[in-house]
């Protein structure tokens, strides 16, 4: 067997602690807001130019079970590769304080916040109420997330407005999921006990302390009860009010305003606060409600689809070190704007919206904008694309694969990548370098080592130079 077949790559494992200084890495810019454990600022990455933001936190200021929280955090993002879940880049530790870093297109809420739109909740408070379209686009964008993370084993807890960033440009399938601090990776077999949550979303099972990852789809429930009436499901003058009747799960469209509301979307709704958890739908089953399917259809731009497809076709990553180069470029260098437009094709193929794309999946999206196509020519592609052989195809692959070599090879993010391999800036990646990066923690054989190096190193000297990496990187495999 090929030693290289050992060798998982995932764009997620470049998502690490930095063991540098935050300052020789970013250039840090004005303040985005401030809470009790520090603040949120811009800050622009030094090498590519990109913006970001960082938050920065005082451990002075935090107890013992609000940095185990935060690392609780830092390790759910970095797993997740989800276009609708906010993106973390990596982190930094000094003596006094904690940085993490992320997209800065999230506005400031609990501090992890920086979404230049804004937070669900203030739109809500502007509207009223949304129309039943924007709503099923949005809830659909939503389970999607939730679907993805439930399929994943994470149950989110705190699935609330606050913690549904929007874009700039108010588009409803442009959202960021945010603040998994109260996440868990839990045992399907095993019921959750700990009582977490907002009292207005959480479920009642929560309240009674038996309860597993469907406490997300009452959440769901009453955020498209709140979005469609600009009134929650479960009010009260007090917390303790509130929480009452959240645990009698009764809930009425008696409001005049639910005359306007279509008997789907009611029945969505009571699907969701549905008070039996065993009856109640799994976020997969939601997102097949006639409500969503009937109302969340939205066009993609067909010569941006038929090119990123054709791309996918073309798109060859036959060696390891290469794969790792694409990976770390989807992981660290890809700008927001790159990624915006395949996510739109990403998410129109995954059909059940669990955030990867399957080869049935692919299959129909070929089918869709070409006809007919060879399933054995779309299965070669598809096992080209999936690094880590996962059997799907994850966010990151996509994007990586779909987009035009043009933009994703530009010199610029070779150099940017051919450093990152270069721990020691010798101007060369040697054989220590490669079992450093490509290991992920586990010791890489000398033979599967020599065999990376061998494919790249065109003058035998041992080791490979920036013209050898690039030259890699741009020779397309027959």
């Amino acid at each position: 067997m090929d030693r290289q077949e050992e060798i998982k790559i995932n764009a997620n494992r470049f998502v690490t602690q930095n063991e540098g200084k935050l300052r020789d890495h970013y250039r840090i810019g004005k303040m985005l807001g401030s809470g009790a454990f520090g603040e949120v600022r811009m800050c622009v990455h030094r090498e590519t130019g990109a913006q970001r933001a960082v938050k920065v936190l005082r451990k002075s200021h935090m107890d013992e079970d609000e940095k185990k929280m935060l690392f609780n955090e830092i390790n759910i993002l970095r797993e997740l590769d989800h276009p609708n879940i906010v993106k973390m880049y990596e982190f930094f530790e000094d003596e006094k304080r904690y940085y993490i870093v992320t997209e800065q297109n999230l506005n400031i809420v609990q501090l992890f916040r920086i979404c230049k739109g804004g937070e669900l909740f203030d739109e809500i408070i502007a509207r009223g109420k949304f129309t039943e379209k924007d709503a099923a686009i949005l809830m659909k964008q939503v389970l999607s997330c939730v679907n993805y993370c439930h399929k994943n084993n994470i149950v989110h807890r705190d699935l609330k407005p606050e913690n549904i960033l929007l874009e700039q440009n108010k588009d409803f399938d442009q959202i960021k999921i945010i603040d998994f601090g109260t996440s868990l990776v839990y045992d399907s077999a095993k019921s959750l006990d700990e009582k977490l949550g907002t009292p207005y979303y959480i479920a009642p099972e929560v309240l009674n302390k038996k309860y597993n990852e469907k406490c997300d789809i009452w959440s769901c429930g009453v955020i498209t009860y709140i979005i469609l009436s600009g009134m929650p499901p479960f009010n009260g003058q007090s917390d303790q009010e509130i929480m009452k009747k959240v645990r009698i799960g009764k809930f009425s469209f008696s409001d005049p305003c639910w005359s306007n509301i279509s008997d789907k979307g009611k029945d969505f709704i009571t699907k969701l606060l549905t008070y039996d958890v065993e009856q109640r739908p799994s976020a997969e089953d939601a997102l097949q409600h006639p409500w969503i399917i009937d109302n969340s259809t939205q066009s993609v731009d067909s010569t941006v689809a038929v090119g990123a497809l054709q791309n996918l076709k073309t798109f060859r990553a036959d060696q390891k070190l290469k794969q790792a180069t694409f990976a770390f470029i989807a992981s660290q260098l890809l700008s927001k704007t790159e990624k915006e437009s395949m996510a739109r094709i990403f998410k129109a193929i995954d059909k059940n919206g669990d955030g990867k794309l399957s080869l049935d999946e692919i299959l129909s999206g070929y089918s869709l904008f070409f006809g007919p196509s060879d399933p054995a020519d779309i299965e070669k592609m598809f096992k080209a694309v999936d690094f880590d052989h996962s059997g799907f195809i994850d966010y990151s692959e996509f994007v990586v694969a779909a987009m035009n070599e043009k933009n994703l090879l530009t010199n610029e993010k070779l150099q940017s990548a051919f450093r990152m391999f270069d721990k020691d800036n010798s101007g060369f990646i040697s054989s220590d370098e490669i079992k450093e990066i490509l290991g992920f923690g586990k010791t890489l054989s000398e033979e599967a080592v020599n065999e990376i190096i061998k494919q790249v190193d065109a003058n035998g000297d041992g080791q490979i130079s920036f013209e050898e990496f690039s030259t890699m990187m741009k020779r397309i495999a027959a």
